[in-house]
């Protein structure tokens, strides 16, 4: 173990270990906007500058590895200077529509600027070209929110292992976009969603959330679309799931969710889903109850089944049921039935 001070605070750390790291197993908080433990660090945003005892500058604590008897200050008046002159510069560049955004009493740079005392703009001058990429029914790209944090392209490439965002231009023009700055739908973009699960503002955000109120509660649950059985949480006002948030403590995905577990739950809450059984009668649906469609099916069933045999019978499940209701439908099909005639609507 390697022995440091942080803070006037004996702590051990391994060999390897951030400054970061070593403070946050020791309960000391050091403010970030760019790391994230899931991803490779980068020290871009420099939020989380310490003091290390016999360094002349500042250093990002996320990158800057512990060695024995280092002393190191969290809280001094330059280190938190430092800190307010970066949140400024970052506000400064950032739109004033806080209340409009999606992000809003969400945003990590909302937080930090709240913890830091802006409640104003700090510096004047030009700011970055604004473009707002929304050609895709999932995702929206808003450039003028991006604080170049470099989280989005961590993720894309450490989680998903797609590279479909990379940074762009240099200087005062720098973005994050992918290649040749072409729309997300135009691109290699599986929508996975990482980039947006990772997004410390409002730069990439579900295009479902934008109309969607603030959510009450987040419940856990399993995603429903096949067997992977990988959890998130639900985004929840009144009766209405409104979106879906990840959960990095999931065992099974951490925050990685595929395309249909992060975008495809809008059939929740869709009207068009059916609240009592339909039979169609001279050409028209008409509901009855529980009792008499079950009635109907067996009796058809058995008839079919009687007059041509199981193989006559096709059954088609779905990945909106759970997958115990699943695993009974091919039971039903398999050992009642008597065929394999079973399908799944998984490419849903």
């Amino acid at each position: 173990m390697i022995n440091l001070i942080i803070d006037g605070q004996p702590v051990q750390g391994q060999p390897g270990m951030t400054i970061l790291q070593a403070a946050k197993a020791a309960g000391i908080k050091i403010p970030t906007l760019c790391y994230l433990a899931d991803l490779t660090p980068e020290g871009a945003c420099r939020v989380c500058v310490v003091e290390v005892e016999g360094v002349r500058n500042l250093v990002a604590s996320c990158v800057y590895p512990i060695s024995d008897g280092m002393v190191v200050r969290t809280q001094t008046q330059a280190v938190r200077e430092a800190r307010r002159m970066i949140i400024g510069l970052l506000v400064a560049n950032h739109p004033k529509d806080c209340l409009g955004c999606s992000r809003n009493m969400s945003c990590e740079l909302q937080r930090l600027a709240a913890e830091y005392g802006y409640a104003s703009l700090p510096y004047q001058g030009e700011m970055r070209r604004q473009v707002v990429d929304a050609a895709t029914p999932f995702i929206i790209r808003d450039t003028a929110k991006c604080i170049l944090c470099g989280r989005c392209v961590q993720a894309c490439k450490d989680l998903q292992g797609c590279n479909n965002l990379e940074w762009t231009r240099r200087g005062f023009a720098a973005e994050i976009a992918p290649a040749f700055d072409v729309s997300l739908a135009q691109s290699d973009c599986v929508f996975c969603g990482a980039c947006v699960s990772v997004c410390p503002t409002g730069a990439l955000t579900e295009k479902t959330r934008q109309e969607a109120p603030c959510p009450e509660r987040r419940v856990k649950t399993t995603c429903p679309f096949c067997g992977v059985g990988c959890n998130f949480d639900l985004n929840v006002t009144g009766n209405m799931v409104t979106g879906i948030t990840s959960n990095p403590d999931s065992a099974v995905n951490g925050r990685l969710t595929c395309v249909k577990g992060r975008f495809g739950m809008d059939f929740i809450n869709s009207p068009q889903r059916l609240t009592n059984p339909l039979v169609k009668r001279d050409g028209a649906f008409h509901e009855v109850s529980w009792d008499e469609a079950l009635d109907l099916i067996a009796a058809r069933l058995g008839s079919i089944k009687a007059a041509h045999g199981g193989d006559a019978i096709g059954i088609m499940s779905s990945a909106r049921c759970t997958n115990e209701e699943n695993y009974l439908m091919q039971k039903f099909a398999r050992a009642v039935i008597g065929t394999n005639n079973i399908d799944h609507c998984a490419r849903t």
